[in-house]
């Protein structure tokens, strides 16, 4: 079983193994629509399509970021209409290893589906390894899906002031409110630490191997319990490629702050800290 991270080479044997579901997310936010394009134009065979607005975001409900996390009983009809259920080895890809893709793998897996995978340098590894490309629009079997939400591993905006830990996934100068190109306002969660989700890459694109990661993140929790602490970004979509490096790392699970700085920062009576707040 894999659970956190696959390598093309692994992933190969089993393209048209019935008991895998192999699932594209690619996504470009200045161009929603790229992804799915990208997908027709040829991707890998057997696998189907999730889109970033579409599918793998919601009615605002637990948060009202730019992607709300869909219910529950949404992501349960999703994984059915995915052909996924408790027999299924998941595994996920896009072009940006894993800024996209590791949503679906955090929905899964926060929905208990344990055996979900990242496709470790996604799409672009594929390419380069000369791996099979299909143009086919796959459309896979319904299955039923029966999981349950972790619900500890969610934090709503109310719950952000009182946790041990909070780690901003953006970029540094994001971070540091020298640029936004997404939000309303410049900055970050006030006490918030940064570590950019890119730092768990190595040149090569790829993840990095897990002792490695472990030493990293371990600088970033000092002593909070890995289990404490509290991941961010813009929507809550790349900060699940930190919580992907923490469990590949060993670590554990982190938590995830889902309405994150597009959240945050539209509500009038939050604070914003500018500057390099790292401590």
């Amino acid at each position: 079983m894999f659970t956190t991270l696959i390598s093309p080479e692994s992933l190969l044997p089993h393209l048209s193994d019935p008991n895998w579901v192999i699932v594209d997310c690619r996504f470009e936010l200045a161009d929603t629509e790229a992804g799915r394009r990208q997908y027709a134009a040829g991707h890998i065979p057997g696998a189907l399509y999730a889109h970033l607005d579409e599918d793998l975001s919601g009615s605002p409900v637990t948060d009202r970021g730019r992607h709300p996390l869909p219910t529950p009983a949404a992501m349960t009809a999703l994984f059915g209409r995915l052909g996924i259920d408790e027999r299924k080895q998941v595994v996920v890809y896009d072009a940006s290893n894993g800024a996209y893709a590791a949503r679906l793998w955090w929905m899964l897996q926060y929905m208990g589906h344990a055996a979900t995978a990242v496709l470790d340098g996604g799409w672009t590894a594929w390419q380069s390894a000369g791996l099979p490309v299909s143009r086919d629009v796959a459309t896979g079997r319904t299955a039923v899906f029966a999981g349950a939400p972790h619900t500890g591993w969610l934090v709503q905006m109310a719950d952000v002031p009182g946790v041990p830990l909070l780690v901003d996934s953006r970029g540094p100068a994001r971070y540091r409110g020298e640029i936004e190109p997404i939000d309303a306002k410049a900055g970050h969660i006030p006490g918030a630490v940064s570590y950019f989700y890119e730092e768990n890459w190595g040149v090569d694109g790829r993840y990095l191997p897990p002792d490695q990661l472990r030493s990293k993140l371990e600088v970033v929790l000092r002593s909070t319990p890995p289990d404490e602490a509290v991941f961010y970004c813009g929507s809550g979509v790349s900060a699940c490629a930190n919580v992907l490096a923490m469990a590949h790392s060993g670590l554990g699970y982190g938590r995830l702050y889902v309405g994150s700085w597009s959240e945050w920062s539209r509500q009038p009576g939050n604070p914003v800290a500018v500057g390099d707040g790292n401590r």
